[in-house]
């Protein structure tokens, strides 16, 4: 098939088709199991496997034997070369070919909290979430390979949304951007670790090894993240705005991150993190949003019951939920 280059005005609705579908990935559930039952003509069973189903729509790289949706083909083969390193894999963010790293790791964290909390639901869905987190956990272990870097963006945003191609057709630029200490991105490296920590938690049952391995990087990667704070988009300026810039700040990023570390490793020094820094990192913020940017109101879901049994340790009741 010859290459197909369509230039558009770039004013991409789809931009957030990822996330949103990790969203809807959740609400299946809440959905499927809490609707009154004259609902019971929708099929929610049918809208989770084809949210999962999507995913798979949105593959970077190598793609595996039992790919489910047959027209997509292997691409991006070498992202990652002109920086000496292998960042094959991931997802494309939308509609786009970019892969950026902020909201695919939200995105993971996503999916794989969808697991943990109802992957006994999921039936032969199951395995499919699995390896939806996987996908993603796959390449943020490859973004994170070097000690005190994370790779945060592949391709160049710019030239990629004035040139819709297929992408396994694309000859746009795949530059490689990253973060470190002298260039520091807390909130896209604490998100990864959140990631990193919550699919650690989904493999736990699956894949004991692979589990220690992402909750072993997760540490990791938080620890860079609180160390070396700052903002990615001051970081990287027009790389990433006006696509993700971190426009919420990256203090809410490290209170998720140590909650999903808590979660993950059981180990006081997370919850010690969050009760020690809830003020100065505006835990107590009053933002009911949740997404790629903020993350307080999932904050205040995932430690609820953790910070009501440390301050009421007698509220046994607590522990069934």
């Amino acid at each position: 098939m010859a290459r197909s280059s369509i230039h558009i005005f770039q004013a991409n609705s789809s931009s957030f088709l990822l996330l949103t579908l990790s969203i809807i990935f959740i609400l299946s559930f809440i959905s499927l199991f809490n609707c009154p039952v004259e609902a019971g003509s929708q099929n929610y069973h049918d809208a989770l496997r084809k949210s999962i189903l999507f995913f798979e729509g949105q593959r970077s790289g190598k793609l595996p034997p039992d790919q489910r949706l047959r027209w997509r083909k292997h691409s991006a083969l070498n992202d990652g070369a002109s920086a000496g390193v292998d960042l094959s894999g991931g997802y494309y963010d939308a509609g786009d070919n970019i892969k950026f790293g902020f909201p695919m790791a939200f995105t993971t964290t996503m999916l794989a909290w969808s697991v943990i909390d109802f992957g006994k639901n999921m039936g032969s869905e199951l395995g499919n979430a699995l390896r939806a987190v996987r996908w993603g956990t796959d390449y943020l272990l490859k973004a994170t390979a070097q000690n005190g870097v994370v790779y945060v963006q592949v391709g160049d945003a710019f030239s990629d949304h004035n040139c819709w191609e297929r992408p396994e057709d694309m000859d746009t630029l795949r530059t490689v951007f990253k973060i470190d200490k002298d260039h520091p991105g807390s909130e896209v490296a604490a998100e990864t670790a959140a990631a990193l920590a919550a699919a650690s938690i989904a493999f736990q049952k699956y894949d004991p090894s692979y589990s220690k391995r992402l909750l072993n990087r997760a540490i990791t990667v938080f620890e860079f993240a609180d160390k070396h704070r700052g903002v990615y988009s001051s970081s990287l300026h027009s790389a990433v705005c006006p696509f993700y810039c971190g426009v919420n700040g990256y203090e809410d990023e490290l209170l998720w991150g140590a909650a999903w570390l808590h979660k993950a490793s059981k180990k006081r020094q997370y919850k010690d993190y969050i009760v020690r820094n809830m003020v100065a990192l505006r835990a107590g913020d009053g933002i009911n949003e949740f997404g790629w940017d903020n993350k307080h109101a999932g904050i205040n879901v995932l430690i609820s019951k953790v910070l009501l049994l440390w301050f009421f340790p007698s509220t046994s009741k607590f522990n069934s939920y």
